[in-house]
């Protein structure tokens, strides 16, 4: 294995070039399960989020099969069901499937290379979870609004700040995908201005600016000075003097902002990125918008996935129970 320039680290092994740590199951199991290993996370998972959770996934059964003196050929449905139900104890359902479903693929790449004759964990199953409502955080429309009304525009990083949060709440967007944008992805067609998002997979979703956000951008835009650096990132940090940098803001920074902001609007601190997507599709919906035409502009494969973010039927729900009256 000279060629892949690889040196031991305690139970691990490290290539020089990379720095990607591989575990001792692979290692112990020669150069094409090391090849392997390092193909499966460099060569089949674009999503740079979804490669360190898999990373992660892998990293701790690797482990968990070396603490037990497991090879990787001696990897049967038995031992992986053992560690799924062990996981199970300490990790919510979702993401002990999550766990599951990256060592199945592993596996799979590897049977594909020759590794290991077959899959050993394709006929394990993962905890049944089904979610009918979804748990993220969901502010009101006043709420909302207190909180945009609340940020001083004064300084640039209020203008971002109020320009970021409209964008998340009137186009159903990820955070990831806004912070994604660069100042062309907002850009006029007609008599209005559009929203480019940087969606999952290299995938591009196109949406109409609401009035308000096509306000607040042009205004955070006007006094950045940015209007003529199409290429460069669209919402970016700040430095110690409080000024716009040309770094992209990361979304550590941009959930810190928002704690921050919540705090400071006196409105709940426990929302998140993602309450500002889930706030817009119930005010849409409370205002007659179809779950159909919601689930477009969130660029939502399934409705189902929408419907987990409508709270619309959450006030019903108490005043039926209300009704019990004893």
């Amino acid at each position: 294995m000279d060629h892949w320039n690889i040196v031991p680290i305690g139970g691990q092994i490290t290539t020089l070039r990379g720095g990607a740590v591989i575990p001792r199951l692979f290692l112990d199991a020669g150069e094409d399960a090391c090849r392997r290993y390092l193909e499966f996370f460099a060569a089949t998972i674009r999503n740079q989020n979804t490669r360190q959770a898999y990373l992660r996934a892998v990293t701790q059964f690797a482990n968990w099969c070396e603490r037990h003196g497991v090879a990787l050929r001696e990897i049967s449905p038995l031992l992986t069901s053992l560690y799924i139900e062990e996981l199970g104890q300490r990790l919510d359902r979702p993401s002990v499937k999550q766990h599951l479903a990256a060592i199945r693929m592993l596996c799979d790449w590897l049977v594909i290379g020759h590794v290991l004759p077959v899959n050993p964990t394709a006929s394990v199953r993962g905890p049944k979870h089904v979610v009918k409502r979804g748990k993220t955080p969901v502010l009101t429309s006043e709420q909302a609004r207190q909180l945009l009304d609340s940020i001083d525009v004064t300084t640039i990083v209020g203008l971002r700040d109020r320009a970021m949060i409209a964008a998340m709440v009137f186009s159903f967007a990820r955070i990831s995908a806004l912070l994604g944008m660069n100042v062309e992805d907002y850009y006029p067609d007609g008599k209005r201005y559009w929203l480019r998002l940087h969606e999952k997979g290299g995938k591009f979703h196109e949406v109409p600016a609401h009035h308000k956000a096509e306000e607040y951008l042009d205004e955070y835009i006007l006094a950045a000075g940015i209007n003529n650096a199409p290429h460069a990132p669209l919402f970016r940090s700040i430095d110690r003097r409080r000024q716009l940098t040309d770094r992209r803001l990361s979304r550590r920074e941009a959930l810190a902002m928002i704690k921050r902001r919540a705090r400071a609007a006196d409105v709940p601190d426990r929302i998140g990125c993602h309450t500002f997507r889930a706030t817009g599709i119930t005010a849409y919906l409370l205002n007659g918008g179809t779950l159909e035409h919601a689930q477009r502009i969130a660029a939502h494969e399934s409705p189902r996935t929408t419907k987990l973010y409508d709270r619309t039927t959450d006030e019903i729900t108490l005043d039926e129970i209300e009704r019990i009256s004893i």
